[in-house]
């Protein structure tokens, strides 16, 4: 697990760090408990991503150069 839950002040210090367009959200599910960011040791990041999107509850995010895919289970939706 590389994130999981977030306080809203650990999020706004990531948000700031990263700059904007960097994928961290200013209302981010992490801040409620419903988001995830991860990667598992012997499977291939694009496996991953493409099982969190067949079970089709929620977003999945798709981060190669950070390698780690981020599941949450707000409205299905992929990046």
């Amino acid at each position: 697990m590389i994130s999981g839950y977030r306080s809203a002040s650990t999020n706004a210090l990531l948000r700031d760090r990263a700059g904007k367009s960097t994928g961290v959200a200013s209302r981010s599910l992490h801040m409620m408990g419903q988001a995830i960011d991860i990667r598992v040791p012997g499977v291939k990041l694009d496996q991953l991503r493409n099982a969190a999107k067949s079970l089709k509850i929620g977003g999945v995010g798709y981060y190669p150069a950070s390698n780690f895919v981020h599941v949450d289970v707000g409205r299905v939706r992929y990046w």
